[in-house]
């Protein structure tokens, strides 16, 4: 979990200000010298990664998605050669998610069972 902005601001108002060392800011906040160097650096956290698939093709991803729409994502995995988790992460870049079948729900029937009827 990332420190908030307003923290790294107020850690590296005070270095300035007091004109103190990184070791002496880090040890003072109870923080990571590694940390206060990076905070110099960037000071904001960055949101995103913007790593694209490496060994997954998203062409072949999609078709495969067509082609084997009840397929399991280890099954996937497998055909492509990669891990679940890679999987499961493309096919978030998809769009695509899990299927949702309210009607077959067991809440739903239940919540049917109780609704009342109508006139």
């Amino acid at each position: 979990m990332t420190y908030p902005i307003s923290f790294r601001r107020k850690v590296l108002s005070v270095r300035e200000k007091e004109n103190l060392s990184i070791a002496q800011v880090a040890q003072r906040f109870c923080v990571g010298v590694a940390s206060v160097m990076r905070w110099i650096k960037t000071p904001d956290p960055r949101t995103t990664r913007n790593k694209p698939a490496t060994k997954i093709d998203m062409e072949m991803l999609a078709q495969d998605v067509k082609n084997y729409p009840d397929a399991y994502q280890y099954e996937r995995a497998k055909r492509f050669g990669v891990s679940t988790q890679g999987i499961n992460h493309a096919l978030k870049r998809l769009g695509v998610t899990y299927k949702k079948k309210p009607a077959s729900s067991k809440g739903q029937r239940r919540r049917a069972a109780y609704l009342p009827e109508k006139n």
